[in-house]
């Protein structure tokens, strides 16, 4: 799977997103250290425990680099950047039961801006799954010759399921 690239100095607005997702009683926020074993818990049950390592690294950030979409005060989706490397965005997840939504979207776009923010011109999505829904979502553009890219020669072992998305 390649890597992307996003021109963070071209991010669309993502505050109209954020709104009408809050209308529907679903927050995005950045996560808040106390709530870090319901973060790894998610990830690691929702989609793999390499993504909980990835999230569990966000805390060693400051502030935090990871956001959240919360409903009925659960987790139904992160987003992390700045842990599987510097200016890498990812990983990311939403439930099955909230996917449609506008979620993964405005989660995306929040972590995006705040590399922006955080003082960098480009953003990296490593080892891209859906590729289409980045280049609308944000205009992402496919790194030629990027797969496998910096995820070579990973450690592997019982420990690492199948991906399950």
């Amino acid at each position: 799977m390649p890597d992307m690239l996003v021109k963070l100095y071209e991010l669309p607005d993502h505050r109209e997103l954020i709104r009408n997702l809050a209308d529907q009683g679903i927050v995005i926020r950045r996560i808040s250290a106390h709530e870090r074993r319901h973060l790894l818990r998610f990830a690691n049950d929702e989609f793999q425990p390499a993504w909980a390592d990835e999230c569990n690294a966000a805390f060693s950030n400051t502030p935090v680099s990871c956001f959240i979409a919360v409903e009925n005060e659960q987790i139904i989706g992160f987003a992390c950047y700045d842990v599987t490397r510097k200016g890498y965005f990812g990983p990311t997840g939403v439930a099955d039961t909230a996917r449609g939504k506008g979620v993964g979207k405005a989660l995306l776009l929040a972590a995006l801006w705040a590399l922006w923010h955080e003082g960098y011109a480009y953003g990296i999505i490593g080892g891209v799954g859906p590729a289409d829904f980045y280049a609308r979502a944000c205009n992402a553009t496919e790194i030629p010759g990027s797969s496998p890219g910096i995820y070579a020669n990973r450690i592997t072992s019982e420990l690492d399921p199948p991906a399950n998305n």
